[in-house]
């Protein structure tokens, strides 16, 4: 009888905490909701015979509760999720590459390589806007995820003929532009880093579950650009373009690693949220298909995996390297001129170059002693010196004394240019003023002049390709000059500007 009276307080208890809920309980609340007035694991329980009799504060016990049902709340992705079979048709549709997607895909192409070639990061970014290239990406991963063998073939033939255009495209416009240096953000696309695999595993969870809600969002836009499919593919295209073959295998060694992570993203969301896996009447064609992704998914995964622990470990190598020269080659009288820090090429080298009093064998050897201590095991530490005991001031001064004497003749070229350029500013001045003058005297002797004004002018000679300064007078008379008295102010303007020539415009 005790036991059932227990029963009865614990029961309604938990049906109270439903009815508190702003909707039905999610199966994640009802598990923590069975979990704390179970019986079994409820202190208060009639099955506990310790604190059979005991009453429970109900009320710590409801706030600690509500707290986490909460927060569950806040994380729940059932809200505003898209009918499943929605979300599978809606990627489905997007795998095809024909007719104006792939011409879009033509055309983006063109335009992040012409980023690319002229150094432009808004021009990139719109490229990767307009974009295509999600689509078979993010089928991939949703065919691995609801065992679809067929939408698995499509998404990677598709994603195949998009890489091979792509390619292409990209290949053709880097042979026939006039611009072959490579620019900062097509360099930035040669090589991998542990950062390019972390954008790609959460971009493409950030684009799956926007996928996957009723109202599309702007975020498989925004993971276009975060993980830059486009660029790597523009840079394998200048690779082939240019014969630079490291520069192909880096940028598309960095498309596949953004890809395969994108599409591992996907199927762990799909999985997470099961969606319906596809259904066969046959079983043993289920399994088969079954293990035909299995097989595909592991040889798609475990390299890029391998590949994205190898990116991390080198990002980690290159970052200890730089910190181990920062603050270990330090000495008043040498100076580091550059340092480069070769990982691929064994053994792991710090190569570092030095001007100033040249290091002691000594020096050397217990700077190479402490590269353990930065996790620098299996690195060999080499010194590029300059001669012995070398002044670093005198050293300045020789450089500042060469780049002296280079710049000399420029610098004095440059005060002749500005000293015509003064002359012909005062002469302008001078001749402003000078028409001032004459055109008050000419009033004087010329009653009808109305309107006077002369400057100099350039005049071109043709048949002898020659430039000479002219002075050129303008005269406006009313009513209209006799030929006598036209020659007559012709030749007062020579006297009074002490010209050779001048050439007068009545009107």
């Amino acid at each position: 009888m005790e036991r059932k009276i227990i029963a009865f307080h614990i029961v309604p208890f938990r049906q109270i905490i439903w009815w508190l809920l702003p909707r039905p309980p999610s199966v994640f609340e009802k598990i923590i909701i069975d979990f704390s007035y179970n019986p079994y694991f409820h202190p208060y329980s009639c099955l506990n015979p310790y604190m059979a009799t005991t009453t429970p504060p109900p009320r710590k016990r409801s706030s600690i509760l509500r707290f986490f049902v909460y927060i569950a709340n806040r994380f729940d992705l059932e809200e505003g999720k898209e009918d499943e079979l929605e979300t599978i048709e809606y990627i489905s549709k997007n795998v095809e590459f024909r007719g104006a997607n792939l011409w879009i895909l033509i055309f983006a192409i063109f335009v992040a390589s012409i980023g690319l070639n002229v150094n432009s990061t808004a021009v990139i970014i719109g490229a990767m806007l307009i974009s295509p290239l999600m689509g078979p990406i993010m089928g991939i991963g949703m065919a691995a995820g609801i065992n679809d063998f067929d939408l698995l073939k499509r998404s990677f033939r598709n994603l195949g003929v998009a890489v091979f255009i792509a390619i292409l495209t990209s290949t053709l416009y880097f042979s026939l532009t006039p611009i072959s240096v490579a620019q900062s953000e097509l360099l930035a696309r040669t090589e991998p880093t542990v950062w390019d695999v972390l954008i790609a595993l959460f971009g493409g969870l950030a684009g799956i579950v926007a996928g996957s809600r009723k109202e599309k969002s702007n975020a498989i836009p925004g993971v276009a650009i975060a993980t830059a499919l486009m660029p790597p593919l523009c840079t394998a295209g200048y690779g082939l373009a240019t014969g630079n073959l490291l520069y192909f295998v880096g940028a598309f060694y960095l498309f596949f690693i953004n890809s395969v992570f994108i599409s591992l993203s996907t199927y762990l969301i799909v999985r997470f949220m099961k969606y319906p896996k596809k259904q066969f009447l046959d079983t043993k064609r289920e399994k088969r298909v079954q293990t035909y992704i299995t097989v595909i998914t592991l040889m798609t995964i475990i390299p890029s995996v391998y590949l994205a622990y190898g990116i991390v470990k080198k990002s980690i190598w290159n970052e200890q390297a730089r910190r181990f020269v920062n603050l270990e080659i330090q000495s008043p009288n040498t100076q580091v001129l550059t340092a480069s820090y070769h990982y691929n090429i064994p053994p792991k080298t710090i190569e570092v170059s030095l001007i100033g009093e040249q290091l002691s064998e000594e020096e050397i050897a217990q700077l190479n002693a402490k590269l353990p201590g930065f996790g620098l095991e299996e690195t060999s530490l080499t010194f590029l010196q300059s001669g012995n005991g070398t002044d670093l001031n005198l050293l300045r001064n020789d450089i500042l004394k060469d780049l002296y004497e280079r710049n000399e003749t420029l610098i004095r070229d440059k005060d002749e240019k500005i000293a015509l350029l003064e002359n012909e500013i005062l002469a302008d001045a001078n001749t402003r003023k000078l028409s001032v003058e004459i055109a008050e005297e000419a009033k004087i002797n010329h009653p009808n002049l109305k309107k006077f004004t002369i400057g100099r002018s350039l005049m071109t000679d043709l048949d002898k390709k020659k430039v000479d300064t002219l002075l050129v007078a303008y005269a406006q008379f009313s009513p209209e000059p006799s030929k006598a008295e036209s020659k007559r102010l012709s030749d007062w303007i020579k006297i009074r500007t002490k010209a050779d020539t001048i050439a007068l415009i009545l009107h």
